[in-house]
């Protein structure tokens, strides 16, 4: 279902502490979902902030060949959290 670019991952890793492989416990049931359409990406992107255990987190990803591409995922932060929460 997921996919990765392992030297991403170890990026993501280092930058926020978190390992692409958690998002297959991502909560696509109460998530939030945007595209992201800030500049041209050469494919759809998007942002979704949804629990991943009891902890909101963002994840930013594509789909390629029918699946979920990880390109970013971290922890909430205090505006991310809020914007989740005005929208449910």
């Amino acid at each position: 279902m997921c996919e990765w670019d392992d030297d991403k991952r170890a990026a993501n890793i280092e930058k926020h502490g978190v390992d692409f492989s958690v998002a297959r416990d991502f909560d696509w049931d109460t998530a939030l979902t945007l595209e992201d359409d800030r500049q041209d990406y050469g494919e759809p992107r998007f942002v979704s902030i949804g629990f991943i255990g009891p902890r909101l987190h963002v994840l930013v990803w594509t789909t390629r060949s029918e699946r979920l591409r990880v390109i970013s995922l971290r922890k909430a932060n205090a505006r991310e959290v809020q914007r989740y929460a005005e929208s449910i």
